[in-house]
């Protein structure tokens, strides 16, 4: 089989190698597993350069995310030999591989409607949305949601999830083809962030109110703009910092404007409670089949042309999920 090989760390384009190695042997509690799609994410390209949380020893194959077939179990497993799943291997033997082994813990069985792309697109940004919204921010219908980056990953699977509770959404994003996606997803209003003040809209739209909840992946300029247009009771979401800066807020604001500021970290939520992890898993799926989330794809990528992917992404044009296809 082929994998994906970080022998040094450096950008990916000079550190990558695709090197053939031997299909894993299945070990006890694991299943193995050929893939049929390895999402890409930002934090591959940290991973590669050693800036990540994360720093796996070398040599170590990148990719957190899976679509793919099970062709082997262990005795008394609960999945069988054929079932499609979406799967998260841990480092350092990620998914940028043909053939991945896993722990049981970490495969979820998807919907049979789903594609391959679809499914590797899934997890991470929905499981972070769905918790986001509707556990730590109690999303309700009619409420009004503020979405920032909302043509990214997480921020296009936060709309759909939002549209699906029943809520008005508002959404942010840079450019007209990205205003345009976000309408696309369900967003009844889209603001392009490069013309306009999402301050004075969210204003204008709710009557001077503001947003209800608010969900922020961006952080910095974004989050200080956004205490300025958050509803009383509002719940301001921090999902990440994807700008750059890590914002800093005066406790003063959040009493004399009555909000809440929630810290949103999902993969620890994981860790502590994985059984809630599969109800959401399942939750999810049930919208999909439903029609209400559909994972939205930059574009689909050989398994050969991984580097170049990543430098795409790297360079923050793109919107969604770039998926490799082995």
């Amino acid at each position: 089989m082929r994998s994906w090989i970080v022998n040094e760390l450096g950008d990916p384009k000079d550190v990558l190698n695709l090197e053939e190695k031997s299909v894993p042997a299945l070990e006890k509690g694991k299943v193995l597993i050929q893939v049929e799609a390895s999402s890409l994410n930002f934090f591959d390209i940290l991973l590669c350069q050693g800036k990540y949380q994360e720093k796996p020893p070398t040599p170590f194959t990148p990719g957190a995310e899976v679509s793919g077939i099970i062709r082997e179990v262990g005795e008394g497993s609960r999945f069988q030999i054929g079932q499609r799943v979406i799967a998260t291997p841990p480092l350092p033997n990620g998914g940028l591989s043909e053939w991945v082994s896993v722990p049981e813990n970490s495969v979820y069985v998807i919907s049979e409607k789903m594609s391959p792309s679809e499914a590797a697109s899934m997890f991470i940004t929905y499981q972070t949305s769905y918790y986001a919204l509707y556990h730590r921010a109690n999303l309700q219908k009619g409420e009004v949601l503020l979405v920032h980056a909302g043509a990214g990953g997480v921020g296009s699977a936060a709309i759909q999830l939002g549209k699906a509770r029943g809520a008005k959404i508002i959404a942010t994003a840079g450019g007209p083809e990205k205003v345009q996606l976000c309408k696309d997803l369900g967003a009844d209003i889209a603001i392009d962030y490069l013309t306009e003040d999402f301050v004075d809209v969210v204003k204008k739209e709710t009557g001077g109110r503001g947003a209800d909840v608010i969900y922020d992946p961006v952080g910095g300029d974004v989050f200080d703009r956004s205490r300025k247009c958050i509803a009383f009771d509002g719940r301001l979401l921090v999902i990440g910092f994807a700008g750059g800066r890590i914002p800093e807020a005066p406790a003063n604001h959040a009493l004399i404007k009555n909000y809440s500021i929630v810290g949103v970290h999902w993969g620890l939520f994981r860790r502590l409670y994985p059984e809630k992890a599969v109800e959401i898993h399942e939750d999810l799926m049930k919208l999909y089949d439903q029609g209400l989330i559909k994972p939205l794809i930059y574009r689909e990528f050989d398994f050969t042309d991984v580097p170049s992917a990543l430098e795409v992404l790297g360079d923050r044009q793109t919107y969604g999920k770039l998926v490799a296809l082995p």
